[in-house]
């Protein structure tokens, strides 16, 4: 009996089931399609046991408790303070100073002198916060047997179902794009429901509590029992917050975003959650009750008054009554079928299948918790596609990009802000997108660095006395653009050049005109700033940035400042080269900022092979004394992975060094560091290498059990980062060529990965067998010719008027 077979014997799903459900799940047995399920045995403990759900705004954690229901909520754009400007007036006239300092190697002084005159005011940028929690005490309830939870990434559902005495509950919870609004409904068979519905603010709960083991990244895999109950409030509530009735149906939670260092809170939120039941629904202060039903439909809407990063007047109040009372006008399953018809047009775009072992039969967890020992190919698959699900649950058109968390987040001042990193994290949250065929779900990226480049504009006057735009280490919702933390950290110029990189790959994947008109002015702002702002080497060897860092890692002893870091030369020889290609593209005329950035681009430093044959992450090789050789960071390999600058078939010397280094740096790290490990050696070609990274991914340490990434804790950079990994060892797509089974690993021997998109806008479904390619089926521009590359020899692939293509097994073998 295979595993879903034996799961639904177990759980008597198909029965509890409604129809469609049903249907579906029968279906799928049928087809005997790929594993889309986490499923658990018990209810979640602590917080990263719980599932997410959402839409893109508004986002959900949906614990599966039987007798004290909790949701924890959080709307994407809740950040704490409001509309600031951070840059220090004090920068420009430092900026010489600091610089003289670097070049003479008075690397502490100039970094004093930084962290006093060049760094925000404040020092750090405002927080993602959570909107609290909504709890459902169920009455009556006498036990429950035969429980089981889960969440089905193709319906982008939550479900939960038990047994008291004959009586059986099912719960299903999924967050509607089209509607804007949570569903959670509520339904007993052979008996009824009687519940008290309150509201807990963040301030009344102690969030973050010791779930995991900082050392190891464990967490129980007991969960909660099924009577667990928390506190619904304590005396913390500020006077900001409301709680009232909202009609005879509904209750109305209004409050206020934190102030936060200095910047006082800007922002009003509102939550509603309005019943529709065939029982007896009635709000009292501020609990919504239900008595006597059999089935309670339960719409939960969230805003906030943020309309941009320079206007806080919406009306959260008026949009959340309208959102919930238009999805109250239509039936549990006209929502769900509208929910299912935005999700599935994202989600099943790709398939994924590794391997050909019978499926696992034990829960998620179980599997996560052996995963370090254990090959589990059909596991890695599952990673994949909860990636992609993440991504479409966190990241939709309109909404806020994904932060370090996604969308969920249960803190109001949690690890790092939640807010975007990026010298890093932000744009791994995005590697994904294109190549797991999600193309829409960057359009929130593209749409943030739209507004940096405004904010942006004003930190390069300010702190450069340049023109353009610039971004550094971090931002957050008011778009903040200085650099902020400290010197050690924040002085990297180079943010927002790496965020237009990364909206280049996204229109290499998408070619889009559209796209690229709206991309051209942020490629070329940026651009113009490095052009105002690159400075002589003053040992001859071309200009470099200076004040920068190689992020995060010193390269003496409590200093990182420094000039002309190996990523910063590669990141801008990339985003020259996209600027100059974009140009070209949309027809402009040559004109002096085209021959400026050409002659500004051959004088960028070419990186270096080091003393120990290392890729240098300086331009001094200081590699083997930096304070920390095994730093989580390898910036300097930038030029490898995500880019291609440096690669085997091209540069077959620094890619040697690119070995060396990962070699030095080691195979373990935080999750998305560990993550970015995986994708570099597929990119180097060793997939047993990354399979052997992989596994430390799945296992514990690195992923809890609803399998969420561990930094520790937890940060969703390193699912995207690991899926986008996975997808690298199957298909690459990176000079001119696209590249089938580049860093299959042997324990993969057999396979299908249909929907993967390539650069230049082509769609592949490719099947394997004895690790060679058996089927290759191209969707593409039609006529185009696709030129493809596997085990060393290129080919080529003519689409026809459709734009489609196919080539078998034989097309390869005569390949050798």
């Amino acid at each position: 009996m295979n595993h879903r077979r034996r799961f639904l014997a177990c759980t008597g799903l198909a029965l509890a089931l409604p129809g469609l459900a049903r249907a579906k799940v029968l279906a799928t047995e049928r087809e005997g399609r790929e594993e889309l399920s986490l499923w658990y045995e018990q209810p979640a403990g602590p917080w990263v046991e719980a599932l997410p759900v959402g839409n893109g705004r508004l986002g959900a954690m949906v614990f599966g408790r039987a007798a004290q229901e909790r949701l924890q909520l959080n709307i994407d754009t809740l950040f704490g303070g409001g509309p600031y400007t951070p840059d220090n007036p004090k920068a420009l006239e430092a900026l010489p100073r600091v610089r003289a300092l670097l070049d003479e190697g008075r690397w502490h002084e100039a970094s004093e002198l930084a962290g006093k005159t060049m760094m925000a005011q404040p020092l750090v940028q405002m927080p993602y916060g959570t909107a609290g929690d909504l709890f459902l005490d169920i009455k009556g309830l006498q036990g429950a047997s035969n429980y089981r939870r889960w969440l089905d990434l193709d319906s982008a559902t939550a479900v939960t179902r038990f047994r008291d005495g004959r009586v059986r509950h099912l719960r299903e919870s999924f967050c509607s794009e089209p509607d804007q609004v949570l569903v959670l409904q509520l339904s007993a068979q052979g008996g009824s429901l009687d519940f008290d519905l309150g509201y807990r603010h963040p301030a009344d709960a102690e969030y973050g509590a010791k779930t995991y083991d900082g050392k190891t990244g464990a967490v129980s895999l007991a969960g909660a029992p099924w009577d667990h109950h928390e506190p619904l409030r304590q005396e913390q509530r500020p006077a900001t917050l409301s709680i009232t009735p909202d009609g005879h149906d509904a209750l109305l939670i209004r409050g206020r975003n934190v102030a936060d260092a200095g910047i006082a809170s800007a922002l009003r939120y509102a939550v509603r959650v309005k019943a529709v039941s065939d029982g007896r629904v009635t709000v009292t202060g501020d609990t919504l009750q239900v008595r006597g039903a059999r089935t309670v439909m339960l719409l939960v809407a969230a805003a906030t008054s943020h309309v941009r990063f320079d206007d806080v007047s919406g009306d959260p109040v008026a949009a959340v009554r309208s959102r919930s009372e238009t999805a109250a006008r239509r039936s549990y399953g006209q929502l769900r079928q509208r929910h299912l018809q935005a999700h599935q047009a994202l989600f099943r775009r790709l398939s994924i299948r590794l391997g050909s072992e019978p499926a696992d039969p034990r829960p998620t967890d179980e599997r996560i918790f052996a995963a370090a020992d254990e090959v589990q190919p059909a596991l890695a698959a599952l990673y994949v596609q909860y990636a992609r699900y993440l991504l479409i649950s966190s990241s939709r058109p309109g909404s806020e990009p994904a932060n370090l968390q996604g969308r969920w987040n249960e803190g109001l001042h949690p690890p790092w802000g939640s807010k975007y990193t990026i010298n890093i994290n932000t744009e791994m949250n995005y590697w994904p997108a294109g190549p797991g065929n999600l193309g829409e779900c960057v359009e929130p990226l593209l749409r943030m660095v739209e507004e940096l480049a405004v904010t942006g504009a004003r930190t390069a006057r300010t702190c450069y006395g340049a023109r353009g735009w610039v971004a550094h280490h971090n931002t957050d919702l008011w778009r903040a653009a200085a650099p902020v933390d400290g010197p050690l950290w924040g002085l990297w110029p180079c943010g927002g050049a790496w965020l237009c990189n990364t909206l280049w790959d996204h229109y290499e994947y998408h070619p889009e005109p559209a796209t690229l008109r709206r991309l051209y002015p942020l490629l070329k702002g940026a651009s113009v700033f490095f052009l105002d702002t690159l400075v002589e080497d003053p040992k001859g060897r071309g200009l470099v940035t200076s004040p920068s860092l190689s992020p995060e890692n010193d390269h003496h002893a409590g200093v990182s400042l420094c000039a002309g870091p190996a990523m910063d030369r590669q990141i801008l020889r990339d985003l020259f080269d996209h600027t100059l290609q974009a140009h070209e593209l949309l027809g402009l005329q040559e004109d002096d900022f085209v021959r400026a950035l050409r002659k500004a681009r051959a004088r960028l430093p070419a990186d270096r092979i080091g003393a120990q044959g290392q890729l240098q992450e300086w331009l001094e090789d200081w590699d083997a004394g930096a304070t920390d050789t095994r730093h989580r960071h390898v910036s300097h390999l930038y030029a490898v992975y995500p880019s291609g600058q440096i690669n085997l078939r091209d540069t077959p010397a620094l890619a040697q060094a690119a070995k060396v280094t990962l070699n030095a740096r080691g195979d373990q790290s935080t999750g998305w560091a560990t993550a970015w490990r995986l994708a570099l050696w597929a990119r180097l070609g060793d997939g047993d290498r990354a399979h052997s990274i992989l596994q430390g991914l799945l296992g514990p340490v690195r992923t809890y059990p609803n399998m969420f990434d561990s930094h520790p804790p937890f940060q969703i950079d390193g699912n995207f980062g690991g899926a986008a990994g996975i997808l690298e060892m199957i298909v690459q797509s990176w000079g001119g060529e696209i590249h089938l089974l580049p860093a299959l690993p042997t324990v993969w021997p057999d396979g299908g990965l249909h929907g993967v998109r390539a650069r230049g806008g082509v769609e592949l479904d490719i099947d394997w067998k004895g690790g060679r390619v058996a089927q290759l089926r191209l969707r593409g521009p039609a006529r185009a010719t696709v030129a493809l590359r596997h085990r060393g020899r290129r080919l080529e692939a003519q689409l026809d008027e459709h734009g489609r293509g196919q080539l078998g097994a034989a097309a390869f073998a005569a390949q050798g």
